[in-house]
């Protein structure tokens, strides 16, 4: 057997076994930092350490630390309140080898940096902080709007986001607010933005970025001279810092010290996900979501609206394919029902209980109580896989072949969501990998947690 199959049958081996742990290990919320309410202030260190790519590489980073924890990458996840006096307050522990200054931007916010101490140097961008971990940059601004953003290094930052200084940020409305849901088995909606047709039930964050270990290898060995950005050419690509399999595995695992999110979607029929989306690398991503078509709702932390907001995202628009743009940010919603696919994904009569509070809400099954088109198989010749649940329905279950685990005992659907670009579904031209994950559309009694 070659090295490139050994590699392939490894991933595969790993595949399974992470896929084994799905029903527990799936998010619901999305992991950060906060701080005091209403003046939350943020310990940020540069650091220098390394990740775990799925092809078994090792590979340098620089990245954002939350004060004394190691680096992390992407960087810490800021959430914060609409109206928030936040400060952020960076430190520069890079190798003095490397002869880095460090600074950070906030795209979309208006910052001071007159509180910053004495020896942080002006940048063309913002202040820096020298490397040596004595210089203290300060970065103070109001949270004034809502939304999602990105924050990333404002230095050289053809080297730095590459290696890779950048993170996330969130700006919740002011009290949070939400809506009730009487649905028995579905939490309160939570707005996004300050108005009801940006509420959701369940939050994710997709931020992506690639690498060029080339440039990684040149770093580590301190030829930093040598590197040339204008040759860049990545072989990895990441969601919130992983690539696939690993980040179907849980958030904070201990195989991932410095990689501690993940991306595994999930929700319930007629539920709302929102997924908050952000280009932090260089490249445009073509990000494809399977299973039912997405609503754009905001971009650059700015809902789409034609009237400043009075009328909701009324310029929302919707497609199945979202291209990623370097440095941009987006938000969209995401709603699965089962309708109009020509047979009744729901396996029930009409009158039967899913429907009380669920599809009597949506009117327009016209498939409702229709059956399934196809034909099974005797039970002892079905081998669909470890996650076949014995039916074809939404939470059904039902005979399955002998000795057969049953993994999937929620009759739970899993829709892959994936680039469109084939090389970025590859971890260093190992298939399968990058961007690729998959959305777990549970049965409404399963909980989320």
């Amino acid at each position: 057997m070659n090295k490139v199959m050994k590699r392939r049958g490894g991933l595969l081996i790993a595949l399974m076994t992470v896929l084994l742990l799905w029903a527990v290990q799936a998010q619901a919320v999305i992991e950060g930092i906060s701080g005091t309410p209403g003046t939350p202030t943020f310990n940020l260190v540069a650091k220098q350490d390394f990740i775990s790519a799925p092809d078994g590489d090792s590979i340098l980073m620089w990245g954002y630390a939350d004060g004394a924890n190691r680096m992390q990458y992407p960087g810490p996840t800021l959430i914060v309140d609409e109206g928030d006096l936040v400060t952020v307050i960076l430190r520069n522990e890079l190798p003095p080898a490397h002869g880095q200054n460090v600074s950070i931007v906030f795209p979309g916010q208006v910052v001071d940096t007159s509180l910053s101490g004495t020896g942080a140097v002006d940048g063309a961008l913002t202040k820096e902080a020298l490397p040596g971990g004595i210089i203290f940059v300060t970065y103070q601004f109001e949270a004034t709007h809502p939304g999602t953003y990105i924050y990333r290094s404002g230095t050289r930052p053809d080297l730095q986001v590459e290696m890779v200084l950048v993170g996330a940020l969130i700006v919740r409305p002011l009290g949070n607010p939400t809506l009730p849901d009487d649905r028995p088995h579905s939490p309160n909606l939570t707005l996004a933005y300050n108005h009801p047709d940006s509420a959701y039930h369940y939050e994710y964050l997709y931020l992506t970025t690639e690498v060029d270990v080339n440039i990684h290898r040149l770093v580590e060995d301190g030829r930093i001279a040598e590197v040339d950005t204008t040759t860049w050419f990545p072989v990895h690509w990441f969601v919130n810092g992983r690539a696939f399999p690993d980040l179907l595995q849980a958030p904070f695992h201990p195989f991932f010290p410095t990689q501690p999110y993940n991306c595994v979607p999930q929700t319930h029929p007629f539920e709302k996900i929102l997924i908050r989306v952000i280009g932090a690398g260089r490249q445009q991503h073509p990000m494809h979501y399977h299973g039912a078509d997405f609503s754009v709702i905001a971009a650059n932390g700015r809902m789409l609206s034609s009237d400043g907001g009075a009328a909701g995202p009324d310029l929302a628009w919707q497609a199945s394919t979202l291209n990623f743009t370097p440095g941009q940010t987006a938000d969209f919603l995401w709603e699965w029902k089962g309708e109009n696919i020509g047979w009744d994904v729901y396996g029930h009569a009409p009158g039967d209980p899913y429907e009380t509070g669920y599809e009597a809400e949506n009117p327009g099954f016209d498939d409702h109580g229709q059956p399934f088109p196809v034909i099974l198989a005797e039970r002892d010749d079905l081998a669909f896989g470890q996650f076949w649940s014995g039916s074809p329905f939404l939470g059904g279950t039902g005979d399955l072949p002998p000795d057969h685990p049953g993994l999937n005992s929620g009759g739970a659907y899993l829709f892959p969501w994936h680039s469109h670009s084939e090389k970025e579904l590859t971890s260093n031209d190992v298939f399968p990998g990058g961007s690729l994950t998959f959305i777990i559309l549970q049965h409404p009694t399963t909980p989320i947690p």
